[in-house]
């Protein structure tokens, strides 16, 4: 649970300005805990698809509401060069968003190069039989967690596929802030699809 900071009351004396001052430093210190953002430049593109996601939404069966499996995906051949995928899935509309940053549903990396698709329901398990790696999302749990959003509101559900000239040397259960720092310069193409998802 992150800080709330109650601002009323405060005069404007030096030593309430003070509290003031403190309050959104530790506010900024905050939100820069938040998943950092790509410096590297991407013209490249993968096809990214979904039989999991119809007409731009998400089926149930990939949220809480049903029984919680990531999606299957698939998607085209890689550029020349590329060593590995790396996955990220990312909640753009969490109402976490304007403090500390979007909210990871799944990650996943050291995708063989040769590999074309997920499955529906992957295992939720650090390290898998073809030698992909898991990391920690959101939940504080490793492995794909399904949207659940509250209220009903549709959120939107970002899948994004890198394909990287090198295998991260990085754990299972590394979080997602580690996995972009490591592909970082690494990145050789990219997809994206999203899935929305709006709780009945």
């Amino acid at each position: 649970m992150h800080p709330r900071f109650q601002l009323s009351g405060l005069g404007t004396s030096p030593s309430s300005l003070a509290q003031i001052t403190c309050a959104f430093a530790l506010l900024i210190s905050v939100a820069s805990c938040g998943n950092p953002t790509l410096n590297q430049k991407v013209s490249a593109t993968l096809s990214l698809s979904s039989s999991s996601i119809s007409g731009g939404m998400l089926a149930s069966n990939n949220s809480c509401d049903g029984h919680d499996v990531s999606p299957e995906l698939s998607w085209s051949a890689p550029p020349s060069g590329t060593k590995s995928f790396a996955l990220l899935v990312i909640d753009r509309d969490t109402i976490l968003g304007s403090i500390v940053g979007d909210f990871v549903h799944w990650t996943i990396f050291n995708i063989p190069a040769d590999e074309r698709k997920l499955p529906e329901a992957m295992p939720t398990q650090g390290q898998l039989s073809d030698g992909s790696l898991q990391g920690e999302t959101d939940f504080d749990k490793i492995g794909y967690g399904g949207p659940c959003p509250h209220g009903k509101s549709p959120h939107r559900y970002v899948f994004t596929l890198y394909a990287l000239d090198t295998k991260l040397s990085l754990p299972a259960g590394s979080s997602a802030k580690q996995i972009m720092l490591a592909m970082d310069g690494h990145i050789l193409a990219k997809g994206e699809i999203t899935g929305s998802y709006r709780r009945q």
